[in-house]
């Protein structure tokens, strides 16, 4: 287990540097989760399309490659192997937060589905969230991780598919620079990386197990 200490995250950030050109300078509208819904209700945004409110503005999600729908779909398996009683497992749905509405890759969700008939999971009902990232790894270590330490959800993981491990980031800061978590531990292949449910150590899931090694 170790700390973020290395520049992947630089080194992302420069290689998704937009080719479009900047956003104007005139203030842009940013849209209330309500504006939102409201929209995908009248049609104006399809359910499938690949968009996500990030802090009042529409996203486009990343494109996933293979590898990171195979790892979403092995993480989303294990989770629904080990998690405890009570609990269910959504896999990029929406979670209703203050200004954003993100459909994380894997979200521990407290009661079972039929709870959620009209309204998606809000923070007091998740326990845990999970990215899985590769091309929108800086995204995922800068943007959203605000957001869901804002939101006050316990504890983030961010499944690195490109240094190969899992940061689990838990202790919700907050501060006149923004809402952040205090505290990163870094699981690499070979560890077991715990899951915390409501502030319980309910299972250790093998790295290796989420992380399978990829053909040469």
């Amino acid at each position: 287990m170790a700390s973020v200490t290395d520049s992947s995250a630089t080194l992302l950030a420069t290689a998704e540097a937009p080719l479009a050109p900047a956003a104007p300078a005139e203030r842009l509208w940013r849209w209330s989760v309500e504006k939102y819904h409201e929209m995908v209700h009248r049609g104006i945004i399809d359910e499938d399309d690949p968009v996500e409110l990030l802090d009042g503005w529409i996203v486009e999600k990343m494109t996933k490659s293979p590898l990171h729908r195979t790892v979403t779909g092995l993480l989303r398996e294990i989770l629904q192997r080990v998690m405890p009683a009570g609990w269910f497992v959504d896999s990029q749905d929406p979670v209703t937060l203050a200004a954003s509405e993100p459909e994380p890759d894997a979200v521990l969700v407290r009661g079972n589905r039929l709870d959620y008939l009209d309204r998606h999971p809000g923070p007091g009902d998740v326990a845990l969230v999970a990215e899985v990232s590769d091309s929108g790894l800086s995204r995922d270590r800068i943007l959203k991780k605000s957001i869901y330490a804002a939101a006050g959800i316990a504890v983030y993981w961010v499944v690195n598919l490109v240094d190969r491990r899992v940061e689990v980031y838990s202790g919700c800061t907050s501060s006149a620079s923004g809402a952040d978590y205090a505290r990163c531990d870094c699981y690499a292949v070979g560890e077991s990386v715990p899951l915390v449910v409501d502030g319980q150590t309910v299972a250790k899931i093998p790295v290796g197990e989420i992380l399978p090694r990829t053909r040469v």
